[in-house]
């Protein structure tokens, strides 16, 4: 006999941990922890008083830097070694301040810039663009005689002149995407100049940018120039007063945040006011406006008032400009100017936004129409063009506005004539709240408006967009639905229907129930099915499925809406289809809390999986793969009829035929299926019935031939492995056996490298793991009658012997190793663990002098092995892994072997000595070996490891 006895009850008892009682007061681990800083100061070398202070702090403070006083030694040292420091530290201030002023207005508000994108991929043209390019000129170069102040005096002078007739070059029949790559060029020339110091150069380009904006020959294109002009005046702006402030840096210290003029030295302010009289010398009015507009920031150099007194007489030079685009554009570049530099003088943007009302009428003059029909543009179209300027101008005067001033406002453009256009912008600016409060009232002001000029129904999406932020009073809502639907069922053109009915099915979905949803989704329907409009509105209809799944979580009350299904019938391309399809699914994995078996639910859950599935092919990716299978499992999940277990069983298997081409899934439905066994088990407390019998047999043989459809090897044996373990735990013996024979059968199987993440890895780590496993589990599983002893683990030990191993590999013998462990607990008189209700080898035999022989025999035979393998490590190049498997091997003989038996004894002290043999081995470990030794020794019937302590060396490296 070569394993010891174990008693495994006694061993568990005197390895546990010792209990000592523990009062815990009012210690808890989730309470903030106090840190206590003692600091204590000697008196005297003589004395032994000292006195100490304590002072207590939250756990939110660092201790460290608590003791530092704030100051960090490091960065102290570093500052007063490097003189570079004070000029970053001027950066820093800088951008600081940059960002103060940036943040003048709220987050709440939104910047210019989130709306920049979507006017220039809106307001496109393929019409043929023309460009002036400024190219410098040579005046002014010839010198002359005179005093010096007449030189200067005279070249200012020449240089003011030339400031608009430097020579020109017009490119003409330029593309949109060649006109804004030349405005990019310019942008690069201003840059490159002022770099170079050429800073009369940069204001010609950037008066030359300005003319441009007075150009209106391809109008529908204008609000896209306008936004690539303005870029090109962003940057001169800050440019110019970036120069102007680092000429205010006096001994390197920089202006503080909000400075005063008086902090500004002279020279700064006569560099400042030199850029003003520049600018003023521009002929033209809309270069003037615009260059001043650009630099206003910079009148906070010259005078505590200078911004706001520019404010009003800049608003009043925009009545020069005749043309009401143009004019409405300048109005919000000064808007969008003024929030940035002083966001708190709403006096002067509010007078911006009287004065366009006064001349709104010029909209609809004989000028513009007279344009109008010679660029053979209609007025719905050239009204739209507005909207960014008078958004953007209502914005920045309803941000944090009274309601005193906003009802002033409404009240005013009710007043004007065919006020489609600036009632869309008041909804479109004013917040959602006050729009949503006066909803009928809105309502009544677009029922007025003329139908000729601005769309109504594009004023219904406003409103619609409005009451999907705010709620309307709740005696208004039916009435709001009713007066909305009536126009928008009467639109024509389908596109211009679905953009306002996808707007109004989310307040349908908020504040009505099924019957209104129905009717909405039924009337969609009935437009967009005529010459299969839905093809051209696939994102509209994507996103009124998304709004219906966002406010309607019961998904029993969503399916049972009669037009939901044959909504989604309308999505006929497959990657769209499929995309909503995931959408609803990733809804329902979301807010389902509790797993269903409504018949309504799963049948349209399984039709909308079923379409997902149908959709992988070979070309799919394996990410979307992924999230398909995962999406369907979480369905799978979810589903659960209770104690009707059959019905359970018979969903698992439709689900089995449906998802076919989804490994995950059925991977999933595989461990569903075990889960459905093991409760059958629990609630007949492992003792089952003939007919529960006969149903976990069921649910066995699903998985049995589930299984090999599989493609990942590792995935198959593990779940052979899994399932063999649930047929065991209910009695099904025959049918557990048949899972452990097909996994060994499937080992030999196992290729030398799999992919794991996309990577190529060895396969060996992976086998011995599942081995180890597949282990533990056959010491439970007892004999079969007609198959002799041990015949599963003789069957798995030969199939060990024939695989192929890596020639660098030692996997082999750590797995005979294992083999011993399983071998040495065969040989106890009881077994660590059993399964209930089965009789495992221990209780077959009653330790059978015949059994035990045979499992030494096996002992020996799988020693021999280990042996070999260690003989064949003698080579110089594999003696490192020859000591470390003689180690390994020795600790399994101490844990597991009778070394009361003389061969093993002196095999263990062969081990020992081979691992020490050519100084590979671990000093410490083998030191920390012999000490658990020598302690094993003290304990009872453990005196023979005294002498073995004796007989094993310790032997140095040298």
């Amino acid at each position: 006999r070569h394993a010891r006895s174990r008693n495994y009850v006694t061993e568990s008892e005197v390895c546990k941990l010792e209990s000592v009682p523990l009062d815990f007061g009012d210690y808890h681990p989730l309470k903030p922890i106090t840190v206590t800083e003692s600091k204590t100061k000697k008196m005297n070398r003589k004395g032994s008083t000292s006195s100490t202070s304590s002072s207590s702090s939250s756990s939110m403070m660092d201790p460290l830097s608590s003791v530092l006083d704030g100051t960090d030694p490091l960065s102290l040292f570093a500052a007063a070694a490097d003189p570079v420091t004070t000029t970053a530290t001027m950066d820093s201030t800088r951008k600081k301040r940059d960002k103060d002023d940036s943040s003048a207005v709220g987050s709440d508000f939104e910047p210019w810039s989130s709306k920049r994108g979507e006017i220039l991929a809106r307001y496109t043209t393929t019409e043929k663009l023309s460009i002036n390019l400024y190219m410098g000129s040579e005046k002014g170069k010839a010198t002359t005689t005179g005093s010096a102040v007449s030189e200067k005096v005279r070249t200012r002078l020449e240089e003011l002149d030339d400031l608009e007739e430097g020579s020109q070059k017009e490119l003409l029949n330029l593309t949109q995407q060649d006109y804004m790559n030349r405005i990019e060029e310019l942008n690069q020339s201003l840059k490159d100049a002022w770099s170079s110091d050429q800073k009369v150069k940069a204001l010609k380009i950037v008066i030359q940018c300005s003319k441009l904006l007075s150009d209106t020959t391809v109008i529908q294109f204008y609000p896209s120039k306008f936004v690539l002009i303005t870029d090109i005046l962003d940057t001169f702006g800050k440019l110019v007063y970036e120069r102007i402030l680092s000429m205010c840096v006096d001994s390197r210290v920089s202006l503080p945040d909000n400075f005063s003029p008086e902090c500004v030295n002279d020279t700064a302010k006569e560099t400042c006011l030199n850029w003003f009289f520049k600018i003023a010398s521009i002929r033209e009015l809309i270069p003037r406006f615009y260059v001043e507009a650009a630099i206003l920031k910079c009148n906070k150099f010259l005078s505590k008032t200078g911004i706001s007194e520019c404010l009003p007489r800049l608003t009043s030079m925009i009545r020069g400009i005749g043309d009401p685009l143009v004019a409405v554009y300048a109005r919000a570049y000064l808007c969008r100017v003024g929030m940035e530099v002083a966001p708190q003088l709403k006096e002067s943007l509010n007078k911006n936004f009287f004065d366009f009302l006064l001349t709104f009428k010029q909209i609809h003059g004989d000028t513009v129409q007279n344009q109008l029909v010679v660029q053979c543009v209609e007025i719905p179209l050239y009204l739209t063009l507005y909207s960014p300027a008078i958004d953007w101008i209502l914005q920045c005067i309803a941000y944090r506005a009274p309601e005193v001033l906003l009802t002033e406002m409404m009240e005013r453009c009710k007043k004007l004539g065919n006020n489609a256009l600036l009632l869309n912008s008041v909804m479109s600016a004013f917040r959602a709240e006050f729009i949503a409060a006066r909803s009928m009232d809105f309502i009544g002001m677009i029922k007025e408006c003329d139908e000729s000029g601005f769309p109504k129904h594009l004023l219904f999406r406003s409103l619609g967009l409005n009451l999907a932020l705010a709620d309307p009073p709740e005696n208004d809502r039916l009435q709001i639905l009713n007066e909305a639907w009536k126009v928008i069922t009467k639109l024509k053109n389908p596109q211009d229907y679905i953009n306002c009915a996808e707007v109004w099915v989310e307040y349908t979905c908020r504040h009505f129930k099924k019957r209104e949803v129905n009717t909405v989704l039924a009337d969609v329907i009935k437009h967009m099915t005529p010459d299969r409009a839905f093809e051209d509105a696939y994102p509209q209809l994507q996103s009124i499925i998304q709004k219906v799944i966002t406010y309607i979580h019961d998904f029993s009350l969503l399916f049972s809406v009669e037009k939901f299904l044959p909504f989604l019938d309308m999505f006929q391309k497959e990657n769209v289809r499929v995309e909503v399809c995931k959408c609803i699914m990733e809804s329902f994995i979301k807010h389902q809390q509790e797993s269903t078996k409504d018949p309504v639910i799963l049948n349209a859950l399984l039709h909308i999986c079923k379409t997902m599935h149908d959709s992988v092919n070979a070309l799919t990716l394996e990410d979307e793969k992924r999230m398909l299978a995962a999406l369907i499992n979480g369905f799978i999940k979810m589903v659960s009829f209770g104690r009707d277990f059959e019905q359970q069983l018979s969903f698992y298997v439709e689900a089995r035929s449906m998802f076919c081409n989804l490994e995950p899934v059925l991977v999933q439905l595989i461990h569903s299926v075990n889960q459905l066994a093991m409760e059958t088990r629990k609630v007949m407390k492992g003792n089952h019935s003939r007919k529960t019998a006969a149903f976990v047999r069921a649910c066995v043989a699903f998985c049995f031939i589930t299984i090999p459809s599989l493609s990942s090897i590792f995935t198959r044996l593990n779940l052979y492995l899994h399932s063999g373990q649930v047929a065991l735990a209910n009695q099904c013996l025959s049918q557990a056996d048949a899972f452990f024979k097909a996994a060994v059968s499937l080992v030999p199987e196992v290729p030398k490298m799999i992919s794991v993440d996309g990577k190529m890895r060895p396969s060996d780590a992976f086998l011995l793991e599942f081995l180890c496993n597949f282990f533990s589990t056959l010491l439970v599983v007892p004999d079969h009658p007609e198959q002799g002893v041990l015949f599963l683990v003789r069957g798995l030990l030969n199939v060990i012997q024939d695989y192929t191993w890596e020639d660098n590999s030692d996997d082999k013998v750590r797995i005979y190793t294992n083999v011993l462990h399983l071998l040495s607990a065969m040989t106890q008189e009881a077994y660590i663990y059993h399964v209930d209700k089965v009789d495992s080898n221990d209780n077959l035999y009653g330790g059978d002098s015949k059994f035990l022989a045979e499992v030494n025999k096996l002992c020996e035979t799988v020693i021999a092995q280990i042996l070999d393998h260690l003989k064949t490590l003698g080579k110089e190049e594999t003696l490192k892994r020859q000591s470390q498997l003689a180690l390994y091997f020795f600790n399994t003989i101490l844990a597991h072997g009778d070394l009361r038996n003389n061969k093993l004894n002196q095999l263990s002290v062969n081990l020992w000595n081979l691992a020490q043999k050519h100084g590979f081995a671990d000093t410490k470990t083998m030191v920390k070996t012999l000490e658990y030794i020598k302690r094993r020794s003290k304990q009872p019937e453990m005196s023979h490891f005294t002498d073995l302590a004796l007989r094993l060396p310790l032997q140095s490296r040298t």
